[in-house]
């Protein structure tokens, strides 16, 4: 129900920021329904950390806006929760180093970041459940190849994003005009600073060759070679 809920309020959106923007207005609104149905529920935790912040507002000077995080100054002004945010001040390896010292577990702790609008702005231009299935099949295969070839831990941050380019391919006897996907794979301490990650030629083509047939509607995979700055990590 909440899918369809993005996906209508999505509908015919193209611009970043208006899909940031509709995402967390959605977002507090599906919280808030459902704490509504939780008796005592009061507080909203969210896990903003301090890039989200720098990139969200001007914190000290006139720093320009790079993008808007849904729990960054989006928040409405009248909510029913009170929001709790104990990781706003931290980067996020500090975040890791609490958590270290808190005894999580390293699947945890060593979870690629993600970023909170989802899949949506690793969808360049207008969102559709048909696009949002092509990248959820493409990043799937991406990340269980980089954890079958020891590559997951390596790597800071890792996705795939669908672009809104079409391509002239051929499988078989047969001519293809389908869609394009990037690969995005990145080293950072901080998520302030990236630099694209030199993942061996093998690997990456049985991640390209993986997605190609196994993906019906994609039949070209290029790789982001993009360090950050100028380019950031996601591509929205």
């Amino acid at each position: 129900m909440h899918l369809k809920n993005f996906i209508s309020e999505l509908a015919g959106k193209s611009d970043p920021e208006e899909k940031r923007k509709t995402i967390g207005r959605v977002f507090i609104e599906v919280f808030q329904r459902e704490a509504a149905k939780i008796k005592g529920a009061s507080w909203l935790a969210q896990g903003t950390i301090y890039p989200d912040v720098i990139e969200s507002v001007s914190v000290n000077g006139p720093s320009v806006t790079i993008k808007s995080h849904h729990n960054v100054g989006g928040l409405p002004e009248k909510m029913n929760l009170k929001v709790i945010e104990p990781l706003r001040a931290l980067f996020k390896d500090e975040v890791r180093r609490v958590g270290k010292a808190m005894n999580l577990g390293h699947t945890l702790l060593g979870r690629h970041p993600f970023p909170g609008p989802g899949l949506a702005i690793r969808i360049l231009g207008d969102i559709t459940p048909e696009k949002v299935a092509l990248l959820q099949e493409a990043d799937y295969i991406y990340t269980q190849i980089l954890r079958k070839t020891d590559w997951y831990d390596k790597i800071w941050q890792a996705g795939a994003i669908l672009l809104p380019v079409h391509s002239v391919g051929v499988m078989g006897d047969e001519r293809t005009y389908e869609q394009v996907v990037a690969l995005r794979a990145v080293s950072s301490t901080d998520g302030m600073t990236a630099d694209w990650v030199h993942i061996p030629y093998e690997i990456l083509a049985e991640i390209s060759n993986s997605i190609i047939n196994q993906v019906k509607g994609i039949n070209r995979v290029v790789y982001d070679i993009s360090s950050k700055p100028p380019a950031t990590i996601e591509w929205e």
